[in-house]
Parts: C-alpha cells; sequence; structure tokens
C-alpha cells in the first residue's frame, strides 16, 4: 500500500512539473510577443507602408523566411476565435488564402491527425487546377490562452523542389480593440528548388523586388542619392511580396465579418486588391477587373468541385 501510494505521489509531482513547465513556455511565449510590440513602437508609428506594420525577411543557403509584425484593429476574441478555432478555424483560412493571386483553390479536409488545407497554387491568371500545384497544410492550433494564441500551418512539399513550408500566425491583445499579430511564411530548398527559382527569377521574376532596402551606395551628390537606394530581389524579395499579400489576405477577411454574410467575399476581394494597390512597385501584377473575375470564378470551382 505505501509503495502504491509512493508510485502515485511521485507521478503525481511528475504531471505537476510538466505542466508548470508547459504553463511556464506558454508564458514566456506571449511575454516575447509583447516585448516585441514594444521594442517596434517607433516603427510601427513611421514606416514606409503607412501603416503599422513592420517586416523583416532572412535569407540562408536552404531556407527563406518573412516576418510580419502589425498592428490590427480587431479585438484579440475576434481574431482568437476566427483564425485558431479548431473547427471552423481551418475554412477560414481557406477563406483568407483564396485571397491571394496565386491561390487557384482551396479545401479543407480531415487528415489522420487533425483537418488539412488542401491549397492549389499557380500563375497571376486564369488556370485549370491540372496545370496547379498542390499543397497540403496540416492545420494544428499550437497555444491557446485568454491573452495569447499561435496556429501553425505546415506543409512537407511544395511546387517547384521547394519544401518545408510554414504559415505561422500568433496574437496578443494590446487593448480591448487592438491586437498585435505576427504572421510568418517560411519554407525551404535544395537543389532543384534554387535552380528552379533562379530561372524563375531571371525570367517571369526579373526585376521584381521587395520591400527591405538595401544599403544605400554614396554618389556623392546629394540630388542622386534618393536613386541610389535600392529594394531586395531575389528570393528575399519574393518572400516579402507574398508574406505582405498573405498579412493583407488576413486583414481583408477580419474586415468582412460585419458585413452581411453575401457580401462578405466581394468585400473582401474589394479590399485586398485595392491594399496591394498601395505598393505598386512591389505588388502589382493584373488590373483589378481581371482579378475580380479571375477570382469569382476560382469560387464558384471551389462550390463545385469535391
Amino acid at each position: 500500500m505505501i509503495k502504491l501510494m509512493t508510485i502515485k505521489i511521485t507521478i503525481l509531482i511528475a504531471s505537476l512539473l510538466i505542466f508548470l513547465q508547459t504553463s511556464s513556455a506558454i508564458a514566456d511565449e506571449a511575454s516575447i510577443l509583447q516585448e516585441k510590440y514594444l521594442s517596434l513602437t517607433e516603427q510601427l508609428k513611421i514606416n514606409q507602408f503607412k501603416r503599422p506594420i513592420h517586416l523583416d525577411s532572412v535569407e540562408s543557403s536552404s531556407t527563406i523566411k518573412g516576418d510580419i509584425y502589425a498592428v490590427i484593429d480587431y479585438p484579440f476574441t475576434t481574431v482568437d476565435g476566427t483564425l485558431n478555432e479548431p473547427k471552423q478555424g481551418p475554412v477560414n483560412w481557406c477563406n483568407v488564402l483564396i485571397l491571394h493571386v496565386n491561390t487557384k483553390y482551396c479545401r479543407v479536409t480531415n487528415g489522420n491527425k487533425g483537418p488539412i488545407i488542401n491549397l492549389y497554387v499557380g500563375k497571376k491568371v486564369k488556370q485549370e487546377l491540372a496545370d496547379t500545384y498542390h499543397l497540403q497544410f496540416d492545420y494544428r492550433t499550437a497555444i491557446t490562452t485568454k491573452d495569447y494564441f499561435r496556429v501553425d500551418l505546415n506543409a512537407d512539399g511544395g511546387p517547384l523542389g521547394t519544401k518545408d513550408y510554414r504559415i505561422v500566425l500568433e496574437a496578443v491583445p494590446i487593448s480591448n480593440k487592438q491586437t498585435f499579430i505576427h504572421l510568418t511564411y517560411a519554407y525551404g530548398y535544395g537543389l532543384a528548388g534554387r535552380v528552379a527559382m533562379k530561372t524563375y527569377l531571371n525570367t517571369v521574376g526579373s526585376g521584381k523586388v521587395g520591400f527591405s532596402k538595401m544599403e544605400a551606395v554614396d554618389t556623392g551628390t546629394p540630388q542622386l542619392q534618393d536613386a541610389a537606394e535600392q529594394y531586395v530581389g531575389g528570393v528575399r524579395g519574393l518572400v516579402e511580396r507574398n508574406t505582405m499579400r498573405y498579412y493583407l489576405a488576413i486583414d481583408a477577411y477580419l474586415s468582412s465579418l460585419n458585413e452581411v454574410p453575401e457580401k462578405r467575399m466581394e468585400q473582401r476581394l474589394n479590399k485586398w486588391f485595392s491594399a496591394t494597390e498601395e505598393y505598386p512597385r512591389q505588388l502589382h501584377e493584373i488590373d483589378k477587373q481581371e482579378y475580380m473575375q479571375m477570382k469569382n470564378e476560382e469560387l464558384s470551382r471551389q462550390k463545385i468541385l469535391p
């Protein structure tokens, strides 16, 4: 009897320690994001975007990652209940992702470990699904508390030799009406992926840039100094453009929630396109009429196809 009680007490203590460690780790995640918000106070107020956002990107020999930190004018409970909800969250994410000009189809299915977001991506024009690339994102609610959440979307494989796709959203409240979010978009690539991206960047993607500015070259002439400033290009420019597109899609989706259901999608499409046109150097691809017609046809296709 004494031995049995000792075993039970040991198990209870071990469980308590695990709980305390987990709780501490979650508290650390929330605290880190709150501290990030405080450290970016000035950058969020004054920046090239004319929005309370801050963008970073990092490139290595085999990975690329973009991060956006932003203040959005929606209560934390709204953001949490919309994009971090176990049942409806994956469907809501599909409604976010379909706004992206390269997304051709999005549908949620049930996998062995939870919801799967089936995303089909392709060109910035009308395209048959058979000609697009299929990514399967596992949807996971990683952490949820009353004042912090993190949701992870992960896909093992992607187009043109890319892999290990991650879309991560975490958030904390900063007032009753505002939320501070951190959006990460990242993926990896091997030799085949590097060759494919190099081909893209030398052809269709030639001349396209991101948002981060390279260090200006001193021309010695003040009048020409602005012309010496250059934006990052290549893979960093590519990931920055797409990170921004996904952030704008989240904002457009949340902005439509107060609209009557039958008008929400049209409002999202209009808001997303208008927001991208604020940054034509980086994000302009097609005109509005073409975008709206293409998206309405893609949305109709989603209702028909399984």
